[in-house]
């Protein structure tokens, strides 16, 4: 019964995330679109991709650790935010800045997904604490 629970609660934390981000991701497609920009430009698959899988890891460690660190969440949760900062500053700054500034595209192409993950993440911590404060 409890696997069961953890299952549905991991799959339900997947679908949102996974439905959210591919929703923003091909509104974010469309609007390049509309605004005659490249679709493609900047990195865009790999800022939604490295993104999902931040927020998925992240939030698996997070749900494995709930019982534990009960009282830390809030710090572990940013400390998630500081690993995705760093990714953004290893993987994607250098490429974006290697002109010398970084455009507005180039902002919005990692800080769309990234914000779509945080609050994904957001809420889905806030519905583990609650689940974890039951199952004391």
């Amino acid at each position: 019964m409890i696997i069961k629970m953890a299952t549905q609660f991991l799959f339900r934390f997947f679908l949102r995330l996974t439905f959210w981000l591919l929703f923003i991701f091909l509104s974010h497609l469309f609007l390049l679109h509309y605004f005659d920009q490249p679709l493609f430009d900047h990195k865009i698959i790999s800022c939604y991709t490295i993104n999902f899988f931040l927020a998925a890891i992240i939030f698996l460690a997070l749900y494995f650790l709930r019982k534990k660190y009960h009282d830390q969440m809030g710090f572990l949760f940013m400390f998630g935010s500081l690993i995705k900062f760093a990714a953004f500053f290893c993987f994607f700054y250098p490429v974006f800045y290697s002109d010398g500034s970084i455009d507005r595209l180039e902002f919005f192409t990692f800080f769309i997904p990234y914000l779509v993950c945080l609050i994904t993440e957001t809420w889905g911590v806030k519905n583990l604490l609650q689940l974890t404060s039951t199952d004391k």
